[in-house]
């Protein structure tokens, strides 16, 4: 089964970051690190790095931002900030980033689903050492808000067809019985 998707990239620009009513919360990361941000920005505006986004909800039920995270904290600058900055700072950043992320997948016909997936394990707190993970995906990020497509999701998760298979057990025609 192919997954046609033609959906053009969406750009995000710093403007339309503060006009969102979740991204104007964010205004003082936008802020204090605008070249930082605007390259976050640029990041994400790609549309290769989109369709990974939504990839990763469809073929690999993972949240979106498990497609690209890998490469987004291989960017010197977003490794340098996280590295360099106290944890409780780089944070902030950490958010927005879960920000952009909504305004992108909510623009392509996405919509948050109220659940977080698993990005990365977090190692035992330090005061030397930043809090990073220790495994997973990610070395910064710990989870990810998952979303799901608002034309609905073209397969069906584990944990539904698990379900759905329960619910036809228990309901078990005579016939279907002397086949099994």
């Amino acid at each position: 089964m192919s997954v046609a998707r033609k959906v053009r990239s969406i750009t995000l620009t710093r403007e339309q970051f503060l006009e969102h009513h979740v991204g104007r919360t964010f205004a003082d990361v936008v802020h204090a690190a605008p070249l930082l941000f605007d390259e976050v920005l640029a990041f994400f505006s790609d549309a290769e790095r989109q369709r990974r986004m939504e990839d990763a909800e469809i073929h690999h039920d993972r949240p979106p931002l498990a497609g690209v995270v890998r490469e987004l904290e291989a960017l010197p600058s977003v490794d340098r900030f996280l590295t360099a900055v106290h944890p409780r700072r780089s944070q902030r950043l950490r958010q927005a980033i879960g920000v952009i992320v909504r305004i992108i997948m909510e623009a392509r016909g996405w919509q948050k689903t109220g659940r977080k997936g698993s990005l990365g394990v977090r190692a035992q707190a330090s005061p030397q050492q930043p809090g990073h993970n220790v495994g997973g995906l990610a070395f910064w990020f710990i989870r990810g808000e998952r979303y799901e497509r608002l034309a609905g999701m073209p397969f069906q998760l584990v944990r539904d067809r698990r379900r759905h298979l329960e619910s036809k057990k228990s309901v078990r025609s005579p016939r279907r019985e002397k086949l099994e």
